[in-house]
């Protein structure tokens, strides 16, 4: 990694790497991490790795990196925890370090797996907290929005599918890839296409994509090719059209789209900050992803797809910033923002050094009077 202090999972000898990745920043991406004093997360289930990359307490940038199987969908609580879903679960990993200190001198967050909800291999493709306090899933293979929860008994809890699915089966019918919340309650949801027969998304991936309101049944959006990520900010409704490779947003009043800015790859994965949109970008890495409009408009631009995150500025819808993966990775799945972070470290559980660190929890020792 270019300029890059990496600790995590990945062998310090190349020869050791399996499936290795290089990560090379724009010139200015430190300095404007720096100034901001914070830290970008991201994920990739092809390498299935949890990546952070903070700009240092003392210079030099630092990444921090774990290996969670088919890592994808992430988000972030405060200063407390980060949850990740994988290959047939959700983890949460919590921050054990009050505000303020400092682990060996030099991390100011230290982030460890605390716990694991076993979901099975369901396809969870985004997850967030609601204002009623449950975590909520895309259950992808399942078609459905579901509660994620050990108070009740199950994988999942269904709580929304759309109209046309008539069962929560374990069939992908419709590529239900994303949601968001308007206010903390549920609100928008993406799919490829409409179906409802396993699979039969396929067939709609260029031009069947909707983005339906969960609380109405609403088609706010159709005819879009692979949309992902929907997500309400500053007052529209954005989304990434994949199968296109746009960045776009909704007038909801209107209900006009608009595509606002291309980018030379296959979108998933969006995060704002403030004056800040901040995108991943992928390379289509087999047939699901042929043959779709963003290859006509790879060609048109005479533009090869790339794997990256860009810091996309609001204000003039340029691309100010970004972090290109390399190597054998050639895709991204989800980015996230940790404010006031500088230098994070993250525990997995490959290593032994998971056992070497632990923390206290509230002490609720009874005390008897003699």
């Amino acid at each position: 990694m270019s300029n890059v202090h990496i600790v995590g999972d990945t062998p310090e000898k190349k020869e050791d790497q399996i499936n290795p990745f290089n990560l090379n920043l724009s010139s200015e991406l430190r300095l404007w991490l720096n100034q901001e004093s914070l830290s970008l997360a991201f994920t990739t289930y092809e390498a299935g790795k949890l990546v952070i990359i903070g700009p240092g307490l003392q210079g030099g940038t630092i990444c921090t990196e774990r290996n969670f199987e088919r890592c994808m969908a992430l988000h972030i609580e405060d200063e407390s925890n980060i949850w990740i879903s994988t290959h047939h679960n959700i983890w949460q990993l919590e921050n054990g370090l009050e505000k303020g200190l400092y682990f060996e001198k030099q991390w100011d967050r230290v982030y460890l797996p605390r716990s694991s909800f076993v979901t099975g291999g369901v396809d969870v493709h985004d997850i967030m907290r609601a204002n009623d306090g449950f975590l909520y899933g895309v259950i992808t293979g399942y078609n459905c929005i579901a509660r994620i929860t050990q108070t009740e008994k199950g994988s999942f809890s269904p709580y929304w599918k759309p109209e046309f699915i008539d069962q929560i089966i374990g069939q992908d019918r419709c590529h239900l890839n994303g949601m968001c919340l308007d206010n903390g309650e549920l609100a928008y949801v993406s799919l490829v296409g409409q179906s409802n027969e396993a699979n039969g998304w396929r067939k709609h991936k260029n031009d069947g994509g909707m983005i339906i309101d969960m609380r109405t049944n609403e088609v706010i959006a159709s005819g879009l090719s692979m949309p992902h990520t929907p997500r309400l900010y500053n007052g529209y409704l954005w989304f990434l059209e994949a199968g296109r490779g746009y960045l776009c947003r909704i007038d909801l009043e209107t209900k006009k789209i608009e595509r606002v800015l291309w980018r030379p790859g296959f979108l998933r994965g969006l995060r704002f900050y403030k004056n800040y949109a901040l995108v991943c970008c992928s390379a289509p890495r087999d047939k699901t992803f042929n043959g779709l409009p963003l290859d006509k408009e790879l060609q048109k631009r005479k533009e090869k797809a790339q794997c990256s995150i860009d810091i996309i500025s609001l204000k003039t819808m340029e691309v100010m910033h970004s972090i290109f993966i390399t190597g054998n990775v050639q895709e991204v799945y989800d980015v996230a923002v940790l404010t006031d972070c500088r230098q994070p470290l993250l525990y997995g559980l490959m290593k032994e050094d998971i056992r070497k660190i632990v923390v206290l929890g509230p002490d609720h020792s009874v005390k008897i009077n003699k």
